[in-house]
């Protein structure tokens, strides 16, 4: 839809088409954005969900840093409930049912357990946050990705 509104560039291109009724077109694998795409309000919102609160703590509990499956992992609410505590995004926290269970209704202090780190509620939806590392990079996207490159350094005669 971009590409049709004029709003982007395609600078690559893949191997693959995209084939419709009437047209083929090649995947683009490269893209220049050429007039600002306004997100509606709706959109800027991580919504408060199982799936955004794993992907968020990367589905690690965070007392035990140990990485588990889904049906491993429960929440849990750093300050209890029973003490005040609220289900925010600063007060939920990816457990393993080990640790949850340890830490039962209190505290982490109460409990002498500790977080790997203090909750925060993400600026964007942590589904969509891609982490791109240069071996898994396809080529065609290498000319664009400059900042994971070694740069050419001026030699000490100039």
């Amino acid at each position: 839809t971009l590409l049709w509104q004029g709003k982007v560039e395609v600078l690559e291109v893949y191997d693959r088409q995209i084939h419709g009724i009437s047209i083929s077109i090649k995947l683009p694998s490269v893209m220049r954005l050429l007039k600002l795409v306004k997100l509606k309000d709706s959109h800027r919102a991580v919504k408060f969900s199982r799936i955004n609160i794993f992907t968020r703590d990367g589905y690690c509990c965070q007392y035990c840093k140990h990485k588990f499956r889904t049906e491993e992992l429960t929440f849990d609410h750093v300050v209890p409930i029973a003490k005040g505590g609220r289900k925010t995004w600063e007060n939920i926290v990816t457990a393993c049912w080990r640790c949850n269970n340890r830490k039962s209704g209190r505290t982490p202090e109460e409990a002498n357990m500790r977080l790997i780190k203090k909750p925060v509620k993400p600026r964007w939806s942590p589904t969509v946050t891609i982490t791109i590392g240069i071996r898994n990079t396809p080529e065609s996207w290498r000319d664009y990705l400059y900042w994971n490159l070694e740069l050419d350094a001026d030699s000490p005669d100039t």
